[in-house]
């Protein structure tokens, strides 16, 4: 043999090699059932979709809730670094009530994620989605009309964005450390403090439905009641909201006497007992999902004919 034909068929191994080790590496089956949820802080997730969680939960489905924002001005009279190590307790331990398997802080702060790149945040997700293959996903609902908190509109429009790459050639350098390509089965848009209103529900292809939270419920309460800095805070507002009006001096007085917890879970009761009365159940949440569909358009099933 020449030195130049071992020269070829040493060149051909090599680059064989090289091809060989830049395919995607498969990556570990996902558990079935698997949740995956977005939030920008704990509360809005849990007052959104907590009684809905707690029942995945309880029947064995592994839930995984990743937290946008590090919720440093969500606590009154703390310093941000303070607030921070609150909403991360109080986050883990409201987590653990309602049957959360993981909890993970991405550490963006909190009220300032417009400063942020979307695709940043989007791939971010898209990287999540990878790694833990989950059935379903949960998100804030940016659709909704008016919202109040742009971290929530933030985090909602990167998670529905997030889909998008699930293919192996997006975020390719994923797809080559083993992170293949993947997309949820279920996409549930969440409205995290009130009812949906006219046009905001079952619009365009989503399916507008309420889930009866009757079982899971207490556990989204008791949840609800450990975010006890976000929970003062709302509590602060509505007082001085109240004294600046100089009115319900009795809903002030009760106000006071109920403490954080207690105004939490008489907003949550009444939230659910509303929504509940919508779709005719005592206790329900409601969401705009997508997925679940019955394979391809009609449409496209035509032209194959």
């Amino acid at each position: 043999m020449s030195k130049r034909t071992v020269r070829k068929v040493l060149l051909a191994l090599c680059a064989g090699t090289i091809i060989a080790a830049a395919q995607p590496v498969p990556d570990n089956p996902p558990e079935p059932g698997g949740v995956l949820v977005f939030t920008a802080q704990a509360r809005d997730y849990i007052f959104g979709a907590g009684g809905t969680l707690a029942q995945l939960a309880a029947e064995g489905r592994p839930i995984y809730v990743v937290h946008f924002g590090n919720g440093e001005k969500t606590a009154p009279g703390m310093k941000p670094s303070e607030s921070r190590l609150a909403h991360e307790r109080e986050a883990k331990a409201a987590a653990a009530e309602l049957g959360v398997r993981e909890t993970l802080f991405l550490g963006h702060k909190s009220g300032e994620m417009s400063f942020l790149s979307s695709s940043e945040l989007r791939n971010q997700a898209i990287t999540l989605m990878r790694f833990y293959k989950p059935e379903s996903v949960f998100f804030p609902d940016w659709y909704i009309h008016y919202l109040r908190d742009d971290d929530v509109y933030r985090v909602g429009r990167m998670a529905e964005e997030a889909p998008y790459g699930a293919g192996n050639y997006f975020l390719q350098e994923m797809t080559y450390m083993g992170l293949l390509g993947s997309g949820a089965r279920y996409y549930y848009f969440y409205s995290p403090y009130r009812p949906y209103r006219a046009r905001e529900g079952g619009e365009i292809r989503a399916l507008f439905v309420g889930n009866d939270v009757v079982k899971g419920f207490p556990k989204k309460l008791a949840a609800a009641a450990l975010l006890e800095s976000s929970n003062q805070r709302e509590l602060d507002v509505a007082l001085e909201r109240l004294g600046a009006a100089s009115e319900a001096p009795n809903l002030v007085t009760r106000l006071r006497q109920d403490g954080p917890a207690g105004m939490a879970r008489a907003f949550l009761q009444q939230l659910a007992e509303t929504i509940g009365a919508r779709h005719g159940v005592t206790l329900a949440e409601e969401f705009n999902r997508l997925g679940g569909g019955g394979g391809l358009p009609d449409y496209v099933r035509e032209h194959a004919r």
